[in-house]
Protein backbone atom coordinates (compact mmCIF):
# COMPACT_ATOMS: atom_id res chain seq x y z
CA UNK A 1 0.00 0.00 0.00
CA UNK A 2 2.99 2.33 0.58
CA UNK A 3 4.01 1.74 -3.02
CA UNK A 4 0.47 2.61 -4.14
CA UNK A 5 0.66 5.88 -2.20
CA UNK A 6 3.99 6.73 -3.82
CA UNK A 7 2.54 5.87 -7.22
CA UNK A 8 -0.49 8.08 -6.55
CA UNK A 9 1.74 10.96 -5.51
CA UNK A 10 4.03 10.46 -8.51
CA UNK A 11 1.06 10.34 -10.87
CA UNK A 12 -0.39 13.45 -9.27
CA UNK A 13 2.87 15.32 -9.76
CA UNK A 14 3.00 14.31 -13.40
CA UNK A 15 -0.59 15.35 -14.01
CA UNK A 16 -0.56 18.63 -12.15
CA UNK A 17 3.05 19.82 -12.27
CA UNK A 18 3.28 23.48 -13.44
CA UNK A 19 4.48 23.99 -17.00
CA UNK A 20 7.35 26.46 -16.48
CA UNK A 21 8.16 26.52 -20.18
CA UNK A 22 4.95 28.44 -21.01
CA UNK A 23 5.68 31.14 -18.45
CA UNK A 24 2.03 31.72 -17.70
CA UNK A 25 1.52 33.25 -14.23
CA UNK A 26 -2.13 32.15 -14.05
CA UNK A 27 -1.13 28.62 -14.96
CA UNK A 28 1.57 28.68 -12.28
CA UNK A 29 -0.88 29.91 -9.64
CA UNK A 30 -3.40 27.24 -10.64
CA UNK A 31 -0.73 24.56 -10.49
CA UNK A 32 0.43 25.72 -7.06
CA UNK A 33 -3.15 25.63 -5.78
CA UNK A 34 -3.63 22.07 -7.08
CA UNK A 35 -0.29 20.98 -5.62
CA UNK A 36 -1.20 22.41 -2.22
CA UNK A 37 -4.59 20.75 -2.37
CA UNK A 38 -3.08 17.38 -3.24
CA UNK A 39 -0.56 17.73 -0.43
CA UNK A 40 -3.35 18.29 2.08
CA UNK A 41 -5.35 15.38 0.68
CA UNK A 42 -2.29 13.14 0.94
CA UNK A 43 -1.73 14.26 4.52
CA UNK A 44 -5.37 13.60 5.45
CA UNK A 45 -5.62 10.23 3.66
CA UNK A 46 -2.26 8.86 4.84
CA UNK A 47 -3.68 7.34 8.08
CA UNK A 48 -6.34 5.56 6.02
CA UNK A 49 -3.72 4.21 3.62
CA UNK A 50 -1.64 3.03 6.60
CA UNK A 51 -4.57 1.18 8.18
CA UNK A 52 -5.53 -0.49 4.89
CA UNK A 53 -1.93 -1.50 4.30
CA UNK A 54 -1.65 -2.99 7.79
CA UNK A 55 -4.88 -4.94 7.34
CA UNK A 56 -3.87 -6.34 3.95
CA UNK A 57 -0.49 -7.39 5.27
CA UNK A 58 -2.25 -9.44 7.98
CA UNK A 59 -4.56 -11.31 5.62
CA UNK A 60 -2.01 -13.81 4.23
CA UNK A 61 -1.04 -14.99 7.73
CA UNK A 62 -4.69 -15.49 8.68
CA UNK A 63 -5.48 -17.57 5.62
CA UNK A 64 -2.26 -19.55 5.79
CA UNK A 65 -2.86 -20.52 9.42
CA UNK A 66 -6.39 -21.59 8.60
CA UNK A 67 -5.32 -23.76 5.69
CA UNK A 68 -2.26 -25.31 7.32
CA UNK A 69 -2.38 -28.42 9.51
CA UNK A 70 -3.00 -27.48 13.12
CA UNK A 71 -2.48 -30.25 15.67
CA UNK A 72 -5.14 -30.22 18.37
CA UNK A 73 -3.19 -30.11 21.64
CA UNK A 74 -4.24 -32.26 24.54
CA UNK A 75 -6.68 -32.21 26.03
CA UNK A 76 -9.09 -31.55 23.19
CA UNK A 77 -12.18 -33.37 24.20
CA UNK A 78 -13.44 -30.66 26.52
CA UNK A 79 -13.33 -28.03 23.79
CA UNK A 80 -15.49 -29.96 21.35
CA UNK A 81 -19.12 -28.95 21.08
CA UNK A 82 -21.79 -31.35 19.86
CA UNK A 83 -21.73 -29.78 16.41
CA UNK A 84 -17.94 -30.01 16.22
CA UNK A 85 -18.07 -33.66 17.22
CA UNK A 86 -20.52 -34.34 14.41
CA UNK A 87 -18.13 -32.70 11.96
CA UNK A 88 -15.08 -34.55 13.25
CA UNK A 89 -16.67 -37.99 13.48
CA UNK A 90 -17.99 -39.89 10.46
CA UNK A 91 -21.71 -40.65 10.45
CA UNK A 92 -22.74 -43.68 12.51
CA UNK A 93 -23.02 -46.96 10.64
CA UNK A 94 -26.50 -47.48 12.08
CA UNK A 95 -28.93 -44.57 12.26
CA UNK A 96 -32.52 -44.78 13.42
CA UNK A 97 -35.17 -43.27 11.17
CA UNK A 98 -38.94 -42.85 11.17
CA UNK A 99 -39.44 -45.84 8.90
CA UNK A 100 -40.08 -49.10 10.79
CA UNK A 101 -38.37 -51.21 8.14
CA UNK A 102 -35.33 -48.95 8.33
CA UNK A 103 -35.41 -49.24 12.11
CA UNK A 104 -35.33 -53.02 11.90
CA UNK A 105 -32.47 -52.89 9.43
CA UNK A 106 -30.54 -50.45 11.62
CA UNK A 107 -30.97 -52.69 14.66
CA UNK A 108 -29.85 -55.67 12.61
CA UNK A 109 -26.76 -53.82 11.40
CA UNK A 110 -25.99 -52.71 14.94
CA UNK A 111 -26.30 -56.25 16.24
CA UNK A 112 -23.78 -57.47 13.69
CA UNK A 113 -21.11 -55.24 15.25
CA UNK A 114 -19.24 -56.76 18.16
CA UNK A 115 -19.89 -55.06 21.49
CA UNK A 116 -17.52 -52.21 22.24
CA UNK A 117 -14.92 -52.63 24.99
CA UNK A 118 -14.34 -49.44 26.99
CA UNK A 119 -11.23 -49.41 29.20
CA UNK A 120 -11.37 -46.79 31.95
CA UNK A 121 -8.55 -45.36 34.01
CA UNK A 122 -9.28 -44.69 37.68
CA UNK A 123 -7.36 -41.82 39.31
CA UNK A 124 -8.01 -38.37 37.81
CA UNK A 125 -10.32 -39.97 35.25
CA UNK A 126 -13.20 -41.36 37.33
CA UNK A 127 -12.18 -40.11 40.77
CA UNK A 128 -9.54 -38.07 42.55
CA UNK A 129 -8.06 -39.21 45.86
CA UNK A 130 -6.02 -37.44 48.51
CA UNK A 131 -4.29 -38.57 51.67
CA UNK A 132 -6.78 -37.36 54.27
CA UNK A 133 -4.19 -35.83 56.60
CA UNK A 134 -2.71 -33.71 53.80
CA UNK A 135 -6.00 -32.50 52.28
CA UNK A 136 -6.54 -28.80 53.15
CA UNK A 137 -9.83 -28.15 54.91
CA UNK A 138 -10.69 -25.33 52.51
CA UNK A 139 -10.48 -27.65 49.50
CA UNK A 140 -12.51 -30.35 51.22
CA UNK A 141 -15.19 -27.90 52.39
CA UNK A 142 -15.55 -26.19 49.02
CA UNK A 143 -15.81 -29.51 47.20
CA UNK A 144 -18.45 -30.79 49.61
CA UNK A 145 -20.42 -27.52 49.55
CA UNK A 146 -20.49 -27.59 45.75
CA UNK A 147 -22.10 -31.02 45.80
CA UNK A 148 -19.24 -33.38 44.93
CA UNK A 149 -19.84 -36.92 46.14
CA UNK A 150 -17.06 -38.10 48.43
CA UNK A 151 -16.11 -40.77 50.94
CA UNK A 152 -13.25 -41.66 53.25
CA UNK A 153 -11.39 -44.89 52.64
CA UNK A 154 -8.94 -47.03 54.56
CA UNK A 155 -6.48 -49.01 52.48
CA UNK A 156 -3.40 -51.04 53.22
CA UNK A 157 -0.04 -49.60 52.24
CA UNK A 158 3.02 -51.44 51.01
CA UNK A 159 4.86 -49.80 53.92
CA UNK A 160 5.09 -51.54 57.27
CA UNK A 161 4.51 -50.34 60.80
CA UNK A 162 7.26 -50.74 63.40
CA UNK A 163 5.69 -54.02 64.50
CA UNK A 164 5.77 -55.39 60.95
CA UNK A 165 2.07 -55.06 60.24
CA UNK A 166 0.94 -53.30 57.03
CA UNK A 167 0.48 -49.57 57.40
CA UNK A 168 -3.08 -48.30 56.96
CA UNK A 169 -3.56 -45.23 54.80
CA UNK A 170 -6.57 -42.94 55.19
CA UNK A 171 -7.73 -41.53 51.87
CA UNK A 172 -10.48 -39.06 50.92
CA UNK A 173 -12.01 -39.82 47.52
CA UNK A 174 -14.11 -37.47 45.36
CA UNK A 175 -16.22 -38.91 42.55
CA UNK A 176 -16.20 -37.14 39.21
CA UNK A 177 -19.60 -35.51 38.59
CA UNK A 178 -22.00 -37.89 36.85
CA UNK A 179 -19.87 -40.98 37.54
CA UNK A 180 -22.69 -43.37 38.48
CA UNK A 181 -24.92 -42.34 35.57
CA UNK A 182 -21.94 -42.57 33.22
CA UNK A 183 -21.10 -46.13 34.27
CA UNK A 184 -24.75 -47.14 34.03
CA UNK A 185 -25.30 -45.74 30.54
CA UNK A 186 -21.99 -46.91 29.03
CA UNK A 187 -22.52 -50.44 30.37
CA UNK A 188 -25.70 -50.61 28.29
CA UNK A 189 -23.76 -50.65 25.01
CA UNK A 190 -20.20 -51.61 26.03
CA UNK A 191 -18.18 -53.93 28.22
CA UNK A 192 -16.48 -51.89 30.93
CA UNK A 193 -12.94 -52.72 32.02
CA UNK A 194 -11.11 -50.91 34.81
CA UNK A 195 -7.37 -50.57 34.16
CA UNK A 196 -5.35 -48.64 36.73
CA UNK A 197 -1.66 -48.27 37.46
CA UNK A 198 -2.57 -48.03 41.13
CA UNK A 199 -1.77 -50.76 43.62
CA UNK A 200 -4.51 -53.32 44.15
CA UNK A 201 -4.48 -52.79 47.93
CA UNK A 202 -5.58 -49.20 47.27
CA UNK A 203 -7.65 -49.52 44.09
CA UNK A 204 -9.72 -52.62 44.91
CA UNK A 205 -11.57 -51.20 47.96
CA UNK A 206 -12.02 -47.90 46.13
CA UNK A 207 -13.61 -49.55 43.09
CA UNK A 208 -15.79 -51.64 45.38
CA UNK A 209 -17.26 -48.35 46.63
CA UNK A 210 -17.93 -46.79 43.22
CA UNK A 211 -19.03 -49.99 41.44
CA UNK A 212 -21.55 -51.52 43.81
CA UNK A 213 -23.52 -52.89 40.82
CA UNK A 214 -20.46 -54.71 39.41
CA UNK A 215 -20.59 -53.03 36.02
CA UNK A 216 -16.90 -53.67 35.37
CA UNK A 217 -16.48 -57.05 33.68
CA UNK A 218 -12.78 -57.00 34.57
CA UNK A 219 -10.37 -55.09 36.82
CA UNK A 220 -6.67 -54.72 36.08
CA UNK A 221 -4.12 -53.22 38.47
CA UNK A 222 -0.46 -52.18 38.39
CA UNK A 223 0.97 -55.70 37.86
CA UNK A 224 -0.95 -55.83 34.56
CA UNK A 225 0.88 -52.76 33.21
CA UNK A 226 4.10 -53.00 31.26
CA UNK A 227 7.30 -50.98 30.94
CA UNK A 228 8.57 -49.56 27.65
CA UNK A 229 11.65 -47.61 26.69
CA UNK A 230 9.54 -44.47 26.91
CA UNK A 231 7.39 -44.91 30.01
CA UNK A 232 6.63 -47.29 32.87
CA UNK A 233 3.15 -48.51 33.84
CA UNK A 234 1.92 -48.53 30.23
CA UNK A 235 -1.45 -50.18 29.62
CA UNK A 236 -1.17 -52.71 26.81
CA UNK A 237 -4.67 -53.20 25.42
CA UNK A 238 -3.74 -56.53 23.87
CA UNK A 239 -4.15 -58.08 27.32
CA UNK A 240 -7.70 -56.74 27.46
CA UNK A 241 -9.09 -57.62 24.05
CA UNK A 242 -7.95 -59.34 20.88
CA UNK A 243 -10.13 -57.04 18.78
CA UNK A 244 -8.56 -53.59 18.87
CA UNK A 245 -11.02 -52.42 16.23
CA UNK A 246 -13.67 -52.42 18.95
CA UNK A 247 -11.60 -51.32 21.96
CA UNK A 248 -11.06 -47.82 23.36
CA UNK A 249 -9.27 -46.55 26.46
CA UNK A 250 -10.13 -43.35 28.33
CA UNK A 251 -7.22 -41.98 30.36
CA UNK A 252 -6.05 -38.57 31.53
CA UNK A 253 -2.44 -39.67 30.86
CA UNK A 254 -1.86 -40.24 27.11
CA UNK A 255 1.39 -42.11 27.77
CA UNK A 256 -0.70 -44.87 29.33
CA UNK A 257 -1.81 -45.91 25.83
CA UNK A 258 1.45 -45.24 23.99
CA UNK A 259 1.44 -48.81 22.64
CA UNK A 260 -1.99 -48.31 21.02
CA UNK A 261 -2.37 -44.56 20.46
CA UNK A 262 -5.07 -45.08 17.85
CA UNK A 263 -7.34 -46.51 20.55
CA UNK A 264 -6.90 -43.74 23.10
CA UNK A 265 -9.24 -40.98 24.25
CA UNK A 266 -7.38 -38.37 26.34
CA UNK A 267 -9.52 -36.62 28.92
CA UNK A 268 -9.02 -33.69 31.28
CA UNK A 269 -7.53 -34.66 34.66
CA UNK A 270 -10.13 -34.36 37.41
CA UNK A 271 -9.47 -32.75 40.80
CA UNK A 272 -11.53 -31.64 43.79
CA UNK A 273 -11.25 -28.08 42.49
CA UNK A 274 -13.51 -28.93 39.51
CA UNK A 275 -16.95 -29.47 41.05
CA UNK A 276 -18.75 -28.51 37.83
CA UNK A 277 -16.79 -30.80 35.52
CA UNK A 278 -18.93 -32.21 32.67
CA UNK A 279 -16.49 -34.57 30.97
CA UNK A 280 -18.25 -37.84 31.70
CA UNK A 281 -21.83 -37.08 30.66
CA UNK A 282 -21.52 -34.25 28.16
CA UNK A 283 -18.27 -35.13 26.38
CA UNK A 284 -17.22 -38.74 26.80
CA UNK A 285 -20.64 -40.41 26.84
CA UNK A 286 -21.78 -38.99 23.46
CA UNK A 287 -18.41 -39.85 21.92
CA UNK A 288 -18.50 -43.43 23.20
CA UNK A 289 -22.05 -43.86 21.91
CA UNK A 290 -20.90 -42.89 18.42
CA UNK A 291 -17.89 -45.16 18.64
CA UNK A 292 -20.13 -48.06 19.63
CA UNK A 293 -21.63 -47.89 16.13
CA UNK A 294 -18.30 -48.00 14.31
CA UNK A 295 -16.91 -51.29 13.03
CA UNK A 296 -13.41 -49.90 13.53
CA UNK A 297 -12.92 -47.16 16.11
CA UNK A 298 -9.28 -46.44 15.25
CA UNK A 299 -9.75 -44.36 12.05
CA UNK A 300 -12.37 -42.30 13.90
CA UNK A 301 -10.10 -41.69 16.89
CA UNK A 302 -7.14 -40.93 14.64
CA UNK A 303 -9.10 -38.27 12.78
CA UNK A 304 -10.31 -36.88 16.08
CA UNK A 305 -7.12 -36.74 18.15
CA UNK A 306 -4.09 -37.37 15.86
CA UNK A 307 -2.35 -39.12 18.73
CA UNK A 308 0.58 -40.56 16.68
CA UNK A 309 1.55 -37.02 15.69
CA UNK A 310 1.25 -35.93 19.33
CA UNK A 311 3.58 -38.70 20.45
CA UNK A 312 6.04 -37.83 17.69
CA UNK A 313 6.09 -34.25 18.93
CA UNK A 314 7.04 -35.66 22.33
CA UNK A 315 9.98 -37.64 20.96
CA UNK A 316 8.36 -41.05 20.43
CA UNK A 317 9.13 -41.79 16.80
CA UNK A 318 9.97 -45.47 16.41
CA UNK A 319 6.76 -47.36 17.17
CA UNK A 320 4.93 -48.93 14.24
CA UNK A 321 1.32 -47.77 14.36
CA UNK A 322 -1.21 -48.73 11.72
CA UNK A 323 -4.96 -48.37 11.38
Amino acid sequence: MDSETETTQASSTELYAPDYKKGSSSSSITSLVWTSLLSWLTFLLFPLFFLLNHALLRLPSIYSSASSFNFKPLPVVELTTTDQQQDLLPPPTAQLSGNKDDDKQDVYEEQKIKKLTVVLDLDETLVCAYETSSLPDIIRNRAIESGLKWFDLECLSSDKESDGTPKVNHVTVFERPGLQEFLEKVSEFADLVLFTAGLESYARPLVDRIDVDNRFVSRLYRPSTTSTEYREHVKDLSCVSKDLNRTVIVDNNPFSFVLQPLNGIPCIPFSAGQPYDVQLLEVLLPLLKRLSLQENVRPVLYNRFRMPEWFQQHGILTLNWSL
